[in-house]
């Protein structure tokens, strides 16, 4: 990887010399976090409301080019997260410890330097994509279809990355990574549906997202040995939250694959914009 790549997403001073620190730096506070899951929720649910007595469309036209917008900044912006991390990843991993990712040894480990940048820009990237719910609802009413797992991924993925921050959870650079590189394939999808270009893999989208939850379990397990066996992990409870979030995820995406991708009918972009 060029210098030049490496300068502007591991050593540039913003990102190398970045520190969590809790109410100072934006976004490091509960408040922070209950309100902006609250004011999602309110909104989302009012916004289902008055669909209910005033019709709130926009035209398909313009919901189309929103999308496309959002959904290529979101790409992108997943391509930079994914290689940032994994380079800062290798940057900040110490010598001798090569589970460093996996396993942030207990006590030793403050939230600073660049893999933390990447994660707090994750974190606020999760934000940005309340922006999907938003052109559900405002799409075509015969079409709109906001499921359960949409809602809940959304509101329930934005106190998980506080988490990894403000709990120093081992194991979130892998997962940071892995989401980052899924989303890159998923909001890629998104795009060109937008712009009228559907491609033909869009079970993909879904199946892989089932794998990149199957993986992460797999990878908890090298973890859990380290916690248990070893010299313990730093934000251990943080990762159980996290794995219960995992697992929850994971019945509600099998469920949403069996149905699905049962109904043949059903058109391939809204099957996936539900989640």
């Amino acid at each position: 990887m060029g210098t030049g790549v490496r300068y502007w997403l591991v050593h540039q001073p913003l990102i190398s010399q970045y520190e969590w620190k809790l109410y100072q730096t934006p976004g490091a506070t509960p408040r922070f976090v209950a309100i902006t899951v609250a004011v999602y929720l309110a909104l989302t649910l009012t916004l289902l409301l008055l669909h209910r007595f005033v019709a709130i469309t926009v035209s398909s036209a313009t919901v189309r080019r929103l999308s496309a917008l959002h959904s290529l900044a979101l790409c992108l912006l997943s391509i930079v997260m994914a290689v940032g991390t994994l380079l800062s990843v290798l940057h900040d991993t110490p010598p001798g410890n090569p589970i460093w990712a996996i396993c942030f040894p207990v006590g030793e480990t403050p939230p600073r330097g660049a893999t933390f940048f990447w994660a707090h820009v994750f974190y606020f990237s999760k934000i940005l994509e309340f922006v999907d719910t938003l052109l559900i609802l405002l799409g075509d009413s015969r079409n709109r279809r906001l499921s359960f797992l949409h809602v809940y991924h959304h509101a329930a993925v934005v106190v998980l990355c506080y988490l990894w921050l403000a709990k120093v959870q081992s194991l979130f650079p892998v997962a940071l990574v892995a989401n980052a590189a899924v989303h890159v394939l998923m909001y890629g999808y998104y795009f060109l549906c937008a712009v009228g270009r559907r491609p033909a893999w869009k079970r993909l989208v879904t199946n892989v997202q089932i794998l990149q939850f199957l993986f992460s379990f797999a990878i908890s397990g090298r973890m859990l040995h380290e916690h248990f066996f070893g010299s313990g992990c730093e934000g251990f409870q943080s990762w159980c939250f996290n794995a219960v979030f995992n697992a929850s995820l994971l019945i509600l995406f099998f469920d949403f694959h069996s149905k699905s991708y049962a109904q043949k009918t059903r058109p391939a972009s809204e099957k996936l914009k539900s989640i």
